[in-house]
């Protein structure tokens, strides 16, 4: 368990809020329209399609690092996460790579997650237990006057468990996505459409599941707070 306090100040964000149509937009949607529709000869040709494809979430996340004056990890690993993926295709190699690739990643962040719940700054702060979310400090001032700091560093360890197994899902369901649809030849058009077709199946196949998991973890979370805080759910979670 970490020595230090769990629930140490942040800074908020005063940042606009991403949008999520253009997320989609340009990391999902345009991409997949391009390489399943424009990857014949009569159009943009096979590794030319790749190119523009992939170019799209690339540009958006050179956009966000530039518009927010500051590298978003998530955005940042998108970028690596797409040009990996295009210099797979345009080296035209095997697709298990592509799927090692796609299960590696989300494998890496539950590692990371069971990981850092060592050091004094469990990950799972970052993604749910935050001061964007929820009113940390008067979380940590109830919980000092309840005397219920050491159930809450467990509250957090099972959660940080549940939020590592949606990591673990996703990856799983990456792998076997890739293995499912990518069985073109690399280097050929039907190959183009397949990967556009995996593009557009990761949302439904593999986000819509981890997220059901993710917010289940934060009801938990926010249940266990109230519990051990005696302060009810409105007055824990951030008010706009």
């Amino acid at each position: 368990m970490p020595n230090q306090d769990p629930l140490a100040d942040e800074h908020s964000s005063t940042k606009k809020p991403e949008s999520l149509l253009l997320n989609l937009a340009f990391n999902l949607l345009v991409p997949t329209l391009v390489l399943t529709k424009l990857s014949s000869p009569d159009f943009l040709g096979i590794k030319l399609a790749i190119v523009v494809a992939l170019a799209f979430p690339i540009g958006y996340g050179l956009h966000d690092f530039i518009t927010r004056g500051k590298l978003n990890f998530f955005s940042g690993l998108g970028v690596v996460s797409v040009t990996l993926t295009g210099g797979i295709s345009l080296m035209e190699l095997d697709a298990i790579y592509i799927a090692v690739k796609e299960a590696s990643i989300p494998a890496i962040f539950g590692l990371a997650t069971l990981i850092s719940l060592k050091t004094s700054q469990p990950l799972i702060h970052t993604f749910l237990l935050n001061e964007a979310i929820l009113e940390t400090q008067k979380i940590k001032d109830a919980l000092a006057e309840n005397g219920k700091q050491s159930e809450f560093d467990k509250l957090l360890v099972n959660a940080s468990w549940i939020l590592a197994g949606s990591f673990f899902l996703s990856s799983l369901l990456n792998y076997l996505l890739a293995v499912i649809i990518l069985t073109a030849d690399p280097g050929t058009v039907l190959f183009n459409e397949q990967l556009g077709k995996m593009t557009a199946l990761s949302f439904p196949v593999i986000a819509l599941p981890a997220m059901v998991v993710l917010t289940a973890d934060l009801f938990y979370l926010f249940r266990g707070i109230t519990r051990l805080t005696g302060i009810p759910l409105e007055g824990i979670v951030k008010q706009k």
